[in-house]
């Protein structure tokens, strides 16, 4: 008798939600299906211009600015083959108000502000929102801030619920730039960059390898 094939546990990507004080998880998002592709683009930060002295055209002024883009599929069809009622109720609903949360001010907070509006307060602060971060594996734990968010539905059922999408998610990462070293954004964004200096550490050699040139000209 044989034993049945171990299938490999699917790491899921997804977005946790902390307390930018103390580092709480406060909610975590795990993506349905992990998207096929991740674009990310990194904007460098030189210290100099166009034009200038050597030294400062070869300095790095601070990390540079990184961008991420995705696109993850939400589709009903597995919670209505397990009779999930919610489901088969509203379609995805749920899932996408989950998502649309990240980028709306909280509503009581909102009634707050109005009431303090009304009342005379003359600054109301804007809310703080949870620390978003983004988890695409353990060797890429960043903290982020949304900067796109678009949803394309693609099927509906009879009542017009929702039952298959596409979300499309740009993402900033936040550096010590932007939030300091002292909070908990700034340390993750720290380990963050120690992990891509212990990576690139493994690999990295001074052997002109196959390259056309044997040493500096």
């Amino acid at each position: 008798m044989g034993f049945p094939e171990r299938t490999p546990l699917l790491i899921r990507a997804g977005i946790v939600l902390v307390d930018a004080d103390n580092g709480t998880a406060i909610r975590v998002i795990t993506l349905q299906y992990n998207p096929d592709t991740l674009t990310r683009s990194l904007q460098i930060k030189g210290a100099g211009g166009e034009s200038g002295e050597f030294s400062e055209a070869i300095r790095l002024k601070g990390p540079p600015v990184e961008t991420i883009k995705l696109e993850a599929e939400i589709d009903a069809t597995d919670q209505l083959a397990a009779g999930d009622t919610a489901a088969e109720q509203s379609g995805i609903h749920a899932a996408l108000a989950l998502l649309e949360t990240l980028v709306y001010p909280d509503s009581a907070h909102l009634l707050s502000n109005n009431r303090d509006a009304r009342s005379g307060t003359l600054e109301i602060a804007p809310m703080q929102s949870p620390l978003v971060l983004f988890v695409w594996s353990k060797l890429r734990v960043v903290p982020v801030r949304l900067t796109e968010f678009s949803i394309t539905e693609e099927s509906f059922d009879t009542a017009l619920n929702p039952m298959r999408a596409k979300v499309s998610l740009g993402m900033r990462v936040l550096t010590v730039d932007d939030t300091g070293f002292d909070g908990k954004s700034g340390s993750l964004f720290m380990s963050y960059l120690r992990q891509k200096e212990q990576l690139a550490a493994g690999v990295a050699t001074v052997s002109f390898g196959r390259t056309a040139i044997t040493g500096v000209p």
